[in-house]
Parts: structure tokens; sequence; C-alpha cells
């Protein structure tokens, strides 16, 4: 059996300890500017490769990295190990449920979200190939879907960053918005993993193809019917039976590499079967928080950083940057993710604005699309220019999205949370031992005052609270709905000595309830977002609280905004 040499073993784990040094190091500084960490990462791996380190001490890059001997394939199995286990951590995050459950809308603008931009992208890509990066010889058609597929796809992670760091990640716009993205990275990795078995396809025949296509379709259906209802059967037992957190995590990470097996088998890439499986156990009530962070902090703390520096060993991003393929690739890319939600959004009943701000956030491509330019380069599908330009437009989508829908949201604020306060919807002491109850009571408060029946606020409320909890950190919930009958939105703030359980964000209870009740999205995205804003500190909390009265309640939500 093949042995790695003393040399070997010593580059190996010198680049591997550069390698993953850099990418925390420029993670961590991306996160300072309110960037995602995967940004710093490719950078990192930009800097330490050929486009910079290799131009500048050319033989201290290969020596560090060579292109030769056993250092390439070990950075391939720590590279595809890390992907692997990032689609597990991507899938635990997706309910599909929750698309259902939002209703036309979610279904309108999660079905939108990839059919336009995927027709657009495949139709551009058919009709200019050379114009959109494909190279000389290049299969014109499996190209074109190629095109469109990559950018049909969201960045989970980006859009759910934006939804939280504007306070809207519970609102009805932000559930949406998250559930939309949840639907179009799955059906996203599935046209892709059709396009590889197509592509794979050139050189078999075409009962093979087909064989490939059934082998897929049928692991997604039975993984998401009866493969999720045995884990979440089996979960309860192994916390039980086990010890925490290694025999859970052992029997997380064992069922991902089998499935990752599985579809490699089958004729697409191991990330699919990782992400099906990651949907699988993400989906159970039995998975315990504790055990996600510790997934999370495994793959995105060490695995994951490792492959995402490694995409700038890939190419020379300054020799194969091609400016008018960028903007090519850029121009389609917003054109028809931005319209096809934006469309969708209206169709679903929501105003203009909100289905602008859907779109925007939406179109952030992170490290979804790199990773399917990086599977395409590998396989041949594409060359370094291509691959340079999506990777460029995955980062350009992502960097500009939070900063867009700010701008949107903001700009053209047309209310303000502190003139729907009053006195008459002020309580320094609620009673309910429940959060329903809670609810209840500061419904029949607010009913006589705007005509409307106190059962007919509550089942409203309580609806979407059964949705998803409006609880948020230090203590605050903010439970809301939308009563189109309403001539003007209304807020009442109550406040519970005691706590009460709203599924808090920060995992305790809350003390400061907030509800809003307006006729349309827009103006609750509104005042959900100012109000996060407003009690984002735990001082600002805890000043509010400490208010005797309505008046010594107003200075603390003024305090804030003058500081």
């Amino acid at each position: 059996m093949a042995q790695l040499t003393t040399h070997d073993v010593t580059i190996m784990f010198l680049a591997l300890a550069v390698l993953l040094g850099g990418a925390r190091l420029a993670g961590e500084l991306a996160q300072k500017i309110g960037q995602p960490a995967v940004l710093g990462e490719i950078i990192a791996g930009i800097l330490l490769g050929p486009s910079c380190l290799g131009m500048l001490a050319p033989h201290l890059e290969t020596t560090i990295f060579p292109a030769q001997g056993a250092f390439p394939l070990v950075l391939s199995v720590v590279s595809n190990l890390g992907v692997v286990l990032f689609l597990l951590t991507a899938g635990i995050e997706v309910d599909l449920s929750s698309v259902f459950r939002q209703g036309k809308s979610a279904l309108l603008v999660s079905s939108c979200g990839v059919v336009v931009p995927f027709v657009v992208g495949t139709i551009a890509a058919g009709l200019f190939p050379r114009f959109l990066g494909a190279e000389p010889g290049a299969h014109r058609e499996i190209f074109a879907l190629f095109v469109g597929t990559a950018l049909s796809i969201s960045a989970l992670p980006v859009v759910a960053k934006i939804l939280m760091d504007l306070s809207l990640l519970r609102s009805d716009v932000g559930m949406l918005i998250l559930s939309s993205a949840m639907f179009d990275d799955l059906v996203g990795w599935i046209l892709f993993s059709i396009v590889l078995g197509m592509m794979h396809a050139r050189a078999v025949s075409f009962s093979e193809l087909k064989h490939t296509i059934l082998l897929t379709l049928g692991f997604v259906v039975v993984v998401l019917t009866v493969g999720r209802w045995l884990i979440h059967k089996a979960l309860p037992r192994i916390q039980a039976h086990t010890s925490w957190p290694g025999g859970v995590l052992g029997f997380i990470f064992t069922l991902t590499l089998a499935s990752a097996a599985f579809t490699e088998y089958a004729g697409i890439h191991a990330v699919f079967g990782a992400f099906i499986m990651g949907i699988a156990v993400g989906d159970s009530s039995h998975l315990r928080k504790r055990t996600r962070e510790h997934i999370h902090e495994i793959v995105t703390n060490v695995l994951a950083p490792l492959f995402f520096v490694s995409i700038g060993l890939q190419a020379n991003f300054v020799t194969s940057f091609s400016l008018s393929l960028f903007i090519s690739l850029f121009a389609v890319a917003c054109l028809g993710k931005i319209a096809g939600i934006g469309w969708g959004g209206r169709l679903g009943g929501l105003d203009r604005r909100t289905a602008w701000v859907a779109g925007l956030a939406m179109n952030a491509r992170g490290a979804m699309e790199i990773i399917l330019g990086l599977l395409a380069i590998q396989s041949g599908l594409i060359k370094d220019r291509m691959f340079v330009a999506l990777v460029l437009v995955a980062l350009v989508t992502s960097l500009i999205a939070a900063p867009s829908v700010n701008f949107l949201v903001e700009r053209r604020r047309t209310t303000h949370l502190r003139d729907f306060l009053s006195s008459k919807l002020f309580i320094p002491s609620l009673r309910g031992q429940t959060h329903s109850e809670v609810i209840r009571e500061m419904s029949e408060l607010v009913a006589p005052l705007v005509g409307e029946s106190a059962d007919r606020l509550f089942e409203a409320v309580w609806k979407r609270e059964m949705l998803s909890g409006t609880g948020r950190a230090h203590g605050v919930a903010v439970p809301h709905a939308r009563v189109k009958s309403l001539e003007k939105p209304v807020v009442v703030v109550g406040f519970h000595r005691q706590g009460v359980e709203f599924d808090s964000g920060g995992g305790g209870l809350s003390h400061l309830v907030i509800l809003i009740i307006t006729a349309d999205s827009q103006t609750q995205m509104e005042l959900l977002g100012e109000s996060g804003r407003v009690f984002r500190r735990e001082e600002a909390v805890q000043a509010a609280l400490a208010a005797q009265n309505f008046v010594e309640f107003m200075a603390a939500v003024n305090a804030p905004a003058a500081e």
C-alpha cells in the first residue's frame, strides 16, 4: 500500500495550517465589517493562490501548495469532506413545510424565483453561449442548462443573515423570503444533479442517463418521506441510549456520508445526498438545538473554511478575469432573479415594495453558486474564465443584497413605531400566564378602539403565532398579524413581570410584549423592523421595563434614537 513520505506529511500539514489559519483570520475580519465569513475565506484563498502569492512569490507558493505529489489529492479529499458536511448544515436549516404553511404567496414567490431566472439564464446562454462564457467545443444545451441552474439558486445563509440584521427574520415577509429561498435551493440542486447526469451521459447510453435520473428522484422521495419518518423515530432512542453528543453526531454524520456515497454512485455529486439528508434530519423536532449548534460549529469553523479557501487555489483570478463576461453574467443573474421573485410576489398579493425587498434579498447567491461553479469546473463543464466570473457574481450579489434591502426599507419608510404608541394601548402589568392568554388580553383591549371583534383579532394573531414563534432576544416578543379591514396600524405594549414563553430567540421568557396589527405587509415590515432596532440592545429593553408609566416608556423608546 502506498505511503506518504515524511516530506509529503510535512507539506500537507503546513499547507492545511496556512489555509485554515488564513481562512479563519480573514473570515473573522469579514464579520467585523458586517459581511459573511465565507467572503473573507474565499478572499484568503485568492491571496494565497496563484492570483496573488503565486505572482509575487511563485517559488514560495509552489513550495507550500505543490501542484504535483500527494498534496493535491489530500486537499481534494479535505475539500470534498468540507463541502459535503457544509451542505448537511444547509439542509438542516431547510424547513420545507414552512413553504406550504405560508400558502399561495410563498408558493408563487418560490416557483417564480426558480423558473424565471432558470428560463432567462438558459435562453441567454443558449442564444449567446460564447458571450456568457462557453468555451469552444462545449456542449451548447448542457452549458445553457447549467447557467440557468446556477443563476436560479439563492444563498440561504446570506438571506437569513440579512433578515436577522433587519429584525425581519420572524415577520411574515421574512418567513416568506426564507421559505422561498429554501425551496429554491432544493430545486436548484435537483436541476444541477440532472445537468451533471446529462453531462456524464455524453459518454454513456440514454438508458444509463435515465437510470441516474430515476435513482436521484427515487432517493429524494424515499429520504424525505420514509427516511424522514425513521430518523424522527430513531433520534430520541439514540439520545436516550448513547452518550451525548457523540452518539447522535455519529448517527447523523454516518447517514450523511452514506447518502453522499449513494448519490455519487447514482451519477450525481455527493453533495446532493448530504443536502437531502440534512433536510430529513433537520425536520425532526427531536434534533436538539445544542446538537445543531455542535454540527454547525464543527463544520463552519474547521471543514467549510478549508473548502472555501481552497477555491482561490483553483484558478488565477487575475489572468482569468473577463470584465465583459462578469458584467453579462451579473446582469442576467440580477434580471432573472429580481424580476422573477418580484413578479411572483405581486401575483401572491404582496405590495410592490415588499416584492422588491424579497427579490433583492434572494438575489444573493453566496456559497451555493460557488459550490455549483466548483463542481462544474471539476467536471470539465466550464473553464477558469467562467468559474472566476461565477465566483465574483456570487460574491458581489451577496455583498450588495443587505445594503440594497436596507436602503429600500429605510429610505422609503412612511411609518414610525412611536407614532402609533398610545397611553390607551399601554398595559403596565399583563395578567395572562401563557402567550395565548397574553395575546387574548391585548386583543380585548384594542378591539373596542378599532371597531373590531376581539375574537377576530385574537384568531388572526394566534394563527400567525402558530406558524413561527415571535419571541426575540433580551426578553422581547412581537406578536403580529395583518387584518385588512383596519384603517390604521395598531400597536399595543405590555409588560409581563414574571415573563411568559414566546419561543424567544434568546431561549428565555419574554417580559416586553409588543402587539402589532396592520392592514398591509409594507407597514408591518416597517414597524417590525423599527421595533427590532429600538430594542436590539439589552440595555434598551431594561430601560423600557423600568418605566413606571407610559411617559417614562416613551422616554426609553426615544433614548436609543438620540444616542
